[in-house]
């Protein structure tokens, strides 16, 4: 066995600067969202897509890897969703096995209510504390991150 690649000092300083970073940022983000709209971040995550898709629908295996989840996982928070009256489940026309999930009008009245002061968060606590070049870097260093991942990853979320 290959002895591991451990982290230099400054490379484990990075790694746990964005952990931490990842975690704090979220977490505020949801205290915000959750004290001001009555929305978790979960439901947030479903909602986004939903809104932005056609009619406002998608198929509950789109949905799921568009936020990264495994079936599990929708499955119950799409039943915690729809007794809030956020959003319906339906038959999918084109395959018998498939559901559709269907954003509501509180749904999208939520996503509505909920957006602008989001957005106002995200500006406040990431994008107002960089400068251009920290932009052009940052969205320079993501893309080769996100291009590096292993296709794995895309194969494995589109089995569940």
């Amino acid at each position: 066995m290959d002895e591991p690649r451990w982290l230099n000092e400054q490379e484990a300083r990075v790694w746990r600067g964005y952990i931490d970073l990842r975690r704090d940022l979220s977490s505020l983000l949801e205290r915000q969202m959750l004290r001001d709209d009555g929305l978790s971040a979960a439901e947030f995550a479903l909602l986004v897509p939903l809104s932005e898709s056609e009619e406002g629908v998608l198929r509950a295996r789109d949905l799921g890897l568009a936020v990264g989840w495994e079936r599990s996982r929708l499955s119950h928070q799409v039943s915690r969703m729809e007794k809030r009256g956020l959003l319906v489940r339906e038959n999918c026309d084109e395959d018998a096995r498939g559901s559709m999930v269907r954003l509501t009008d509180a749904g999208r009245a939520a996503i509505v209510a909920a957006a602008p002061a989001h957005v106002e968060a995200v500006r406040r606590y990431f994008f107002d504390v960089l400068t251009q070049d920290d932009l052009q870097a940052l969205e320079a260093i993501f893309g080769r991150v996100l291009a590096g991942l292993p296709k794995a990853l895309a194969e494995e979320c589109r089995e569940d």
